[in-house]
C-alpha cells in the first residue's frame, strides 16, 4: 500500500539525528516493510484521556516511548516554572509492573531534574494509589505513574498528578497540552542531574499502610478478623507490595495468595487480561479458595486501583460481584460507621459517575449526605473534594472497579478498598451473615439495582471512525422507545444537554463536556453509552431496578431484572 504523504512526513521528522540510531532503524523498516504499522504509528499524537495518556508501546507520535514521553515531561516541567514562580519543584514518580516501566521512569525523572525540578523516584514498582499519598505526604506539585492499567502487554502509559493528588482535570490538561504540542523534540532535555534525583521507598510504604488502615478499618474484633479466610490474587501486578502487609498490618492473618501469580510479570502469562473485571481473571483465586473453603476472593489489577470481588452465595457458591455492587456495599458500609460514629451531620458527600448505579443516590438520600456525580474517571471524584472544601468526602467509586476511602489519597485505590471489603466480610460472617446477604439486605431498603455493561472492542483508525459514527448515529437519530418503554429523558454530554423526549424541554447539564449519551425510560431503566477513554472500546452501560420486599424473594426479581436488561439489550441490538 502507498503511505500517504501526512504520514511520510511526519515519519520523516523522526529520522533527522534528533532521534537514535535504533528509532531510525525501526522507522525505516516500517517505511519499507510495514507502512500499515506505519501509519498506525504517526496518523496522530497520543492524548490524554479518563485515565492520563495510554498507547501501545514503540517508535512514532502515536505510540509510547522516550521521544513521546519526554515531549510530555518537557512540557510539564515548563507550565510547572510558570505555574509556581520562585518555588524549589518537586515531583514523585512511580511505575508498575510493565515492559520497560522502570525504564522510562527513569527517562521521565531525568527531564524533570535536567529542568531543575526535585524528583523523587520509587525505588522499584509500587501500587498507583501510593504515588497519589507520596505526593501529598512529600510536599510535591505533581505527580507521574508509569502504568496502562489492565491493558494488553503491548501497553504502557503516563498519568499527571497535580499538588492535590489528583489526576489533572479541564481546563488545566488542555493548558498543559497546548504547552506539550507547541514544543520542538530538540528542546527535550535528556541530560539528567543525578544531584536531584533521590529515591524513596520503605518509609513512604510504611506511612501509606498506616493510612490506608486508618481509613478503611473499624473496630472489627481480632477473631473476627482471624477467622476470616481471605483468598487473594494481584494479577502479576504491583499489588504484592503493599496488599498483603497492609492486611497482616490489619490484623488479617489468613490470607492467601494465589502462588502463580504473585510474582510481577508484564507478561501476565496465568490470564488472557490482567482486568479483575473478567471472570476469567480469577479463574485461578476462584480454584484455591474453593480448595480452602475460602469467604472471599480478591484479586487486583497491575497497578492496584482497581479491585474484583467474589464471596458466597446462599447456597455456598462463590459469585462475582461487579464494580456497582462492591461501590454500594462499601459506600453503605462506611455511610453506617460514620453514622454510629455520629460524624454524620449533613456536611458530607460520597462520590460517583455518571454511567455508575443509580443506587448510590439512594443510599445518600437514606443517609442524609450529598452525592456528588461527575464524569467516568476518579479525577473528578477528587476534583470534587478540591472544589468542596466545606464537605467532608466519605467515600465513593465507579462501575468498572473502583473505589475511593476517605481523601488520604485522590484516586481510585484498592489497598484501602481491599481492607475495607474484608472489614465488611469479617463483621457480616462474625454476625452470622454474609457480606451477600449484606447486599440483598440493602435491596430490601433501598431497591433491587442490577446493572450490566457491553464493551465492544474496535481496534485501529478504522475502529475510532465506527466507534464515532455510532455515536453521531445515536445522536442525531435518538430512539423513541426501548423493550416496550417511551424514552422520556436523553442526556447528551457532549452538547450539554439534559431533553425530555415527550414535551421537548431543554435544560443545561452543569458538568463538562464529553462524548457521553444516556436514555433514560418511563419504566426507570437507564441506558449510557460511551467511547472508552483508554481503549480502543465502545461501552454500553444498562441500568434496570425493583422493588423488593423481601430477602428470600431477591431470586425472582432479580430473573425479572435480568430478563428486562436481555430485552434492552437485544432491542438495542447491541448483543
Amino acid at each position: 500500500m502507498s503511505i500517504p504523504q501526512n504520514i511520510l512526513e511526519a515519519a520523516q521528522q523522526w529520522l533527522s539525528p534528533v532521534f537514535d540510531t535504533e528509532t531510525q532503524a525501526a522507522i525505516q523498516h516500517m517505511m519499507a516493510h510495514n507502512p500499515k504499522d506505519l501509519e498506525e504509528s504517526f496518523y496522530k499524537n497520543l492524548e490524554f484521556g479518563t485515565g492520563g495518556m495510554r498507547g501501545v508501546m514503540g517508535v512514532g507520535t502515536n505510540r509510547i516511548n522516550r521521544y513521546t514521553l519526554g515531549k510530555n515531561t518537557q512540557g510539564l516541567s515548563d507550565y510547572m516554572h510558570r505555574s509556581f514562580p520562585g518555588k524549589q519543584l518537586k515531583v514523585a514518580i512511580g511505575y508498575d509492573c510493565r515492559h520497560n516501566s522502570n525504564t522510562l521512569a527513569k527517562v521521565v525523572a531525568d527531564v524533570f531534574s535536567a529542568n531543575g525540578i526535585k524528583v523523587y523516584l520509587f525505588s522499584d514498582m509500587r501500587p498507583t494509589p501510593e504515588l497519589s499519598f507520596a505526593l501529598k505526604y512529600l510536599g510535591c506539585q505533581a505527580g507521574i505513574v508509569l502504568t496502562a492499567s489492565h491493558n494488553p502487554p503491548e501497553y504502557n502509559g503516563y498519568k499527571v498528578y497535580w499538588e492535590d493528588g489528583g489526576q489533572l482535570v479541564p481546563p488545566q490538561d488542555g493548558e498543559i497540552i497546548k504547552v506539550i504540542e507547541s514544543l520542538r523534540y530538540d528542546q527535550i532535555k535528556f541530560e539528567s542531574n543525578p544531584d536531584l534525583i533521590e529515591y524513596i521507598d520503605t518509609e513512604i510504604d510504611a506511612a501509606f499502610r498506616a493510612s490506608s488502615i486508618a481509613n478503611a478499618s473499624f473496630n472489627t474484633p481480632a477473631a473476627a478478623k482471624e477467622n476470616l479466610q481471605i483468598v487473594f490474587t494481584s494479577l502479576h501486578g504491583t499489588s504484592i507490595k503493599a496488599v498483603p502487609q497492609t492486611l497482616a498490618e490489619a490484623g488479617y492473618t489468613n490470607v492467601h495468595i494465589v502462588p502463580e501469580q504473585a510474582e510481577p510479570n508484564g507478561d501476565f502469562p496465568t490470564v488472557v487480561s490482567p482486568n479483575p473485571e473478567e471472570p476469567e481473571a480469577l479463574t485461578m483465586a476462584l480454584a484455591l479458595a474453593d480448595k480452602i473453603g475460602g469467604d472471599i476472593v480478591i484479586g487486583t489489577d497491575p497497578d492496584c486501583d482497581r479491585l474484583g470481588v467474589a464471596v458466597r452465595d446462599n447456597n455456598g457458591q462463590l459469585i462475582l460481584l461487579n464494580g456497582n455492587q462492591t461501590m454500594v456495599l462499601m459506600t453503605a458500609f462506611l455511610l453506617e460507621q460514620w453514622k454510629r460514629q455520629g460524624k454524620i451531620d449533613g456536611k458530607q458527600f460520597i462520590g460517583s459517575t455518571i454511567v455508575s448505579t443509580p443506587m448510590m443516590l439512594e443510599l445518600a438520600e437514606a443517609y442524609g449526605v450529598a452525592c456528588k456525580v461527575g464524569l467516568t474517571g476518579f479525577k473528578w471524584i477528587a476534583k470534587f473534594i478540591k472544589d468542596l472544601p466545606e464537605l467532608k468526602f466519605i467515600g465513593g467509586g465507579e462501575e468498572s472497579f473502583g473505589f475511593m476511602v476517605g481523601d488520604a489519597v485522590r484516586d481510585k485505590d484498592a489497598v484501602a478498598a481491599t481492607l475495607l471489603i474484608c472489614e465488611i466480610a469479617a463483621q457480616a460472617k462474625a454476625a452470622g451473615s454474609s457480606v451477600y446477604k449484606e447486599l440483598i439486605n440493602l435491596y430490601v431498603d433501598h431497591g433491587f439495582y442490577k446493572e450490566y455493561l457491553v464493551s465492544l472492542t474496535k481496534k485501529g483508525i478504522d475502529g475510532l471512525r465506527e466507534i464515532n459514527q455510532m455515536m453521531v448515529d445515536m445522536r442525531e437519530n435518538p430512539v423513541q422507545e426501548i423493550a416496550g418503554a417511551r424514552v422520556v429523558m436523553l442526556e447528551d454530554y457532549k452538547k450539554s444537554i439534559a431533553k425530555n423526549l415527550l414535551t421537548g424541554e431543554e435544560e443545561a447539564l452543569s458538568v463538562p463536556k464529553s462524548d457521553v449519551l444516556i436514555y433514560y425510560t418511563e419504566d426507570g431503566a437507564k441506558i449510557a453509552a460511551r467511547p472508552s477513554g483508554t481503549e480502543p472500546k465502545i461501552k454500553f452501560y444498562v441500568s434496570v431496578n425493583a422493588p423488593l420486599d423481601a430477602a428470600e424473594n431477591a431470586p425472582v426479581v432479580e430473573a425479572q431484572l435480568d430478563a428486562k436488561i436481555k430485552n434492552i439489550l437485544t432491542d438495542l441490538n447491541i448483543i
